[in-house]
């Protein structure tokens, strides 16, 4: 059975990750991240969790105890999408390719739908410009630094 850290290290390997760019995707430090990977804490249940919300694919069990699958996602075979005349529309290789042509007189062309009558969002922004009243000084503080301050006003 591997260790928590080991774990951690798989989910970096398979999103690419380095230490610090996996640390703030799930929200952490990177010093949190770091004392993980070398074994000197292992990561709080909050963590763990975190690691599985920000990856929903991870099988929280396997993640906990490191028993079971890594991903919830089972990987299944998939047939090829093919298009109304049965011809695969994606060929997994230059060979298929060459094979799946599609003959000249089964083409056409098909024009692209456009919304009709589009409305065009307008967007006003009205300035206004008020007038203040002319601003006067009522004080003049000075501030010294043994925490003593003089104050001045001026004469009207």
């Amino acid at each position: 059975m591997n260790e928590i850290r080991d774990r951690f290290k798989m989910i970096m390997e398979r999103e690419g990750l380095a230490a610090g760019a996996f640390a703030e995707s799930i929200g952490a430090s990177q010093a949190t991240i770091s004392h993980i990977l070398s074994g000197r804490n292992n990561p709080s249940v909050e963590l763990m969790l975190r690691v599985h919300q920000r990856y929903e694919d991870i099988n929280l069990e396997w993640l906990l105890t490191g028993k079971g699958n890594m991903s919830n996602v089972l990987e299944r075979s998939v047939s090829p999408i093919k298009d109304d005349l049965g011809y695969p529309l994606f060929a997994e290789n230059a060979k298929n390719a060459a094979e799946t042509t599609v003959p000249a007189e089964n083409l056409k062309e098909i024009p692209l739908k456009t919304p009709e009558n589009r409305v065009k969002d307008v967007i006003r922004q009205d300035v206004i410009y008020k007038e203040r009243p002319p601003r006067k000084i009522t004080e003049i503080r000075i501030f010294f630094d043994d925490n003593t301050y003089e104050t001045f006003k001026p004469a009207n």
